[in-house]
């Protein structure tokens, strides 16, 4: 097991971060924990994580620390400072970030790493909790060589498949910006089309599994759309990070000087989510939007 006698440091157990720290730690890994709701940590204390109080006692010097965080200033604020995870973890160490942020934080981040002599590699993850829970995330990975090589172990444990993006931690971010606004465009288009199927008397269950079986045969059509087909919005990925997210694609399209105008559809399908106080469900559940437009209870 690479680095078994080390200690692995993880920032951040919602609903992503727990279950990949609690696989690391069930490989045999020694793992520190630390999360601003200290209670989060107590079952993986119990089996064995040591929890911290500060970020920077998450790093040994030169480890290598992941994190998985809301938001660019959630990073920020546990990255940096006299208690962040960068003042301990030394030259040599390796800072993964999990997280769904923006690629200008990104270049900032492997800026401020590469001052200390550290390295951040950006490995955001596609898949929901459940998949994070058994090992089966897609990962997108970039950041500089030997980094990634160090820690492509513990990716491959917690992920199916690992894609690299080359050396540039941002273009990780770009990648992951870019699958979250086509899942949630077909969410939209999901929506729509069951909308109309059932208000032209066609049950609604009956063209997803059609679809689903044919010209849409994929994960996301398949289990998104059943979902949708069957108004069951199990709690997953929410609609205030699925906005945040949106906000980011539409940043980082006006940085390029690329027109979205189908991301800007649905960043105001999930700001009158949040505004309807939404925000915590399901983003499926913009689906509810779309059948009260066209007079669906």
């Amino acid at each position: 097991m690479t680095e078994s006698l080390d200690v692995l440091g993880f920032a951040g157990l919602g609903r992503m971060g727990f279950p990949m720290a609690r696989n690391l730690l069930r490989a045999g890994y020694r793992l520190r924990v630390y999360n601003r709701t200290p209670a989060r940590a107590g079952e993986l204390v119990a089996e064995g994580a040591e929890r911290v109080e500060r970020p920077r006692d998450l790093a040994q010097p030169g480890g290598v620390v992941f994190s998985m965080l809301a938001d660019d200033a959630a990073l920020e604020a546990v990255t940096l400072g006299d208690d962040g995870l960068l003042a301990g973890l030394a030259p040599g160490g390796v800072h993964v970030s999990f997280s769904t942020v923006s690629p200008a934080i990104a270049r900032r981040m492997q800026r401020w790493h590469a001052e200390r002599g550290c390295a951040y590699v950006a490995a955001p993850v596609v898949g929901r909790p459940d998949a994070a829970a058994a090992g089966k995330l897609w990962i997108c990975l970039a950041g500089e060589p030997a980094a990634r090589q160090r820690v492509l172990p513990f990716l491959q444990l917690l992920g199916q498949a690992v894609f690299p993006f080359g050396d540039e931690p941002a273009l990780a971010n770009v990648v992951k910006l870019a699958a979250n606004f086509l899942v949630g465009s077909a969410l939209e288009a999901l929506a729509e089309a069951l909308t109309l199927a059932e208000k032209q008397g066609v049950e609604r269950a009956a063209l997803m599994e059609m679809l689903a079986q044919t010209i849409f045969a994929c994960s996301v059509y398949q289990n998104y759309g059943r979902m949708i087909a069957e108004r069951r919005f199990a709690p997953g990925f929410s609609q205030r990070l699925a906005l945040k997210d949106l906000g980011l694609v539409l940043d980082a399209a006006d940085e390029a000087r690329v027109p979205m105008p189908l991301a800007g559809l649905l960043h105001d399908r999930l700001l009158s989510g949040v505004a309807r106080g939404r925000g915590e469900e399901d983003w499926t559940t913009l689906a509810r939007a779309v059948d009260e437009a066209a007079g669906l209870a």
